[in-house]
């Protein structure tokens, strides 16, 4: 009976397989890896990072390292390396980091290496070190003075929080989450991105003055940017006459056109 040609390639992967592992058993030198484990830790906290392997004996070796573009000594020849020899500890095969800050953040990787009968064994096991950041102060964008009718966009965004941080916006102390047409702004008309951080209204009036702030929150914390006053200007031209546009405005306003975004 003829095979197909993936069924032949099949035949050649496992043949490869069977002969290296023949080669490693001959050679007196066995691997095993265990699943990839998962540790979160809020900053300036401490974390436990597992080395899940056999009791340690005498003539166990054990190394630690930080993998990513490349490969760093963080536990080496039984002593703790770069920065963590002040702010760490070893328990056992585990390692203590007392204050984790937020570059410490990657995969890292245990190996245990020992003599046996069969020959050197070496043991790996890997933890995935997040690290979770309350956000910072954000940077608010919100212009002095608008004109009535016009397109405004506010914005709001900070860049250290994580996870990442959704923005609310605030108007006069009240938050404006999920109200854009009730309450006390039932004549505002306003869209509100909490992940963007954006705030649009497709046609500003005069009841939207008033002083303005973005909170950025997650699981850890958060934190505002100080309020600002945007003004509202009724237009006051008739038409044919543009000139009369400016003088509803001071010369340090924002100049507009019929659409404003910032």
């Amino acid at each position: 009976m003829a095979r197909s040609p993936q069924g032949l390639l099949l035949l050649l992967l496992l043949h490869y397989l069977m002969v290296a592992l023949d080669y490693h058993k001959a050679n007196g030198f066995s691997a095993s890896k265990d699943h990839r484990q998962e540790v979160s830790v809020i900053e300036y906290q401490e974390a436990i990072l597992a080395c899940k392997t056999p009791k340690k004996t005498t003539s166990s070796r054990l190394e630690w390292k930080k993998l990513g573009q490349g490969v760093s000594l963080v536990y080496y020849q039984q002593a703790l390396q770069g920065d963590f020899k002040d702010r760490a500890e070893m328990i056992d095969f585990n390692i203590r980091i007392k204050n984790v800050t937020r570059h410490d953040a990657g995969e890292y990787r245990c190996e245990v290496s020992a003599p046996t009968e069969q020959g050197q064994n070496l043991q790996e096991d890997t933890v995935m070190l997040e690290v979770l950041v309350a956000p910072a102060v954000p940077s608010c964008e919100v212009p002095t003075s608008v004109m009535s009718g016009s397109v405004v966009e506010l914005r709001c965004q900070e860049k250290e929080g994580n996870p990442a941080p959704e923005y609310i916006w605030f108007k006069d102390g009240t938050s404006l989450l999920g109200n854009p047409k009730g309450g006390a702004h039932r004549n505002s008309s306003y869209t509100m991105n909490t992940k963007s951080g954006t705030l649009q209204f497709n046609m500003i009036s005069k009841m939207d003055s008033g002083e303005y702030y973005c909170e950025a929150r997650n699981s850890v914390g958060h934190r505002r940017c100080p309020g600002k006053r945007m003004q509202v200007e009724e237009t006051s031209f008739q038409k044919g006459s543009p000139a009369s546009k400016a003088t509803t405005m001071s010369e340090n306003d924002f100049k507009h056109t019929k659409s404003f975004i910032i």
